[in-house]
């Protein structure tokens, strides 16, 4: 009979590589410009703003506006992983991308499509540029013009209006369609009126589409809930400590969030999904 002896201290804590940190080894990063660090020895978390090669610093904003400057190299996390910073590399010529911020294949020195009679709607001017930003090398190619309706109210005599058909299709990109709601009921006439077979209306849980844009990028873990008794935007600015007295704070702010987008991989899916497929019902 095999005896197996009890090993009653358990397994050996030095076995495995004992010496790897918590978070992992450190890897070297190039600071971008909009690139969200925290320096660790003073928890300080901001977007990278600048950075001085001569002086081997960077230059982080935080949420409020307050700006602090580190010597480059190691000591940040980046998502979360521990980061040596460098400063950019001084290219020596213009590198092409090779992939537009959507995802998409880049393709040089092609023209402008003649628009389609196909249109794609947004609500209003903030998601109209965040489409542009992501999505508008590709709609370009295609020959897909973005409008924006300044709300969803007038969804169905805009529909009338433009009289969809084959060949004439018609998305549109609704905020805050969940079950219930004004959106959603707005969206359940369009589709079951005389056009719905060249209409497609899809949308996004978020409130706005400021939500649309991962909150890790703006150094948040999460987007602040707003009552309903405020207005959505001026109390997200309030509870970020971003100025927010006039219209004119509000596009500073926006700008801020839009500059903190440089790719598809900076949106939440649900947002991202929804426009991948307006575009495809469009250009089919």
């Amino acid at each position: 009979m095999l005896l197996v002896a009890h090993d009653r201290y358990g397994s050996d804590v030095l076995a495995g590589d004992w010496r790897v940190p918590k978070r992992g080894r450190s890897t070297e990063v190039e600071a971008e410009v909009g690139m969200v660090l925290e320096e660790v020895t003073t928890d300080f978390c901001g977007a990278v703003t600048r950075t001085d090669r001569d002086l081997g610093t960077v230059e982080l904003e935080d949420r409020r506006g307050k700006r602090r400057t580190f010597p480059l190299g190691p000591g940040f996390l980046l998502e979360g992983k521990p980061v040596i910073l460098n400063a950019p590399v001084r290219a020596a010529a213009p590198v092409r991308p090779t992939h537009t911020a959507s995802g998409s294949v880049a393709v040089h020195d092609a023209k402008a499509r003649v628009a389609r009679a196909s249109r794609i709607y947004v609500e209003g001017r903030h998601d109209a540029e965040l489409v542009e930003k992501v999505w508008g090398d590709d709609l370009r190619i295609e020959g897909v013009a973005v409008e924006y309706l300044e709300g969803v109210d007038d969804l169905p005599s805009v529909v009338d209006r433009f009289k969809p058909g084959p060949g004439r299709r018609l998305g549109v990109l609704v905020d805050h369609l969940v079950p219930g709601s004004k959106e959603s009921r707005i969206a359940a006439s369009v589709l079951r009126g005389p056009y719905k077979e060249h209409v497609l209306v899809v949308g996004h849980p978020y409130v706005d589409v400021w939500q649309g844009v991962k909150p890790e990028r703006l150094g948040l873990e999460k987007w602040p809930v707003i009552p309903r008794s405020m207005s959505w935007k001026h109390g997200i600015c309030q509870s970020l400590g971003w100025p927010h007295r006039n219209q004119a704070d509000i596009a500073h702010a926006w700008k801020r969030i839009l500059g903190s987008v440089r790719s598809y991989a900076d949106l939440e899916p649900a947002l991202l999904g929804r426009v991948e497929e307006l575009i495809d019902f469009v250009t089919t």
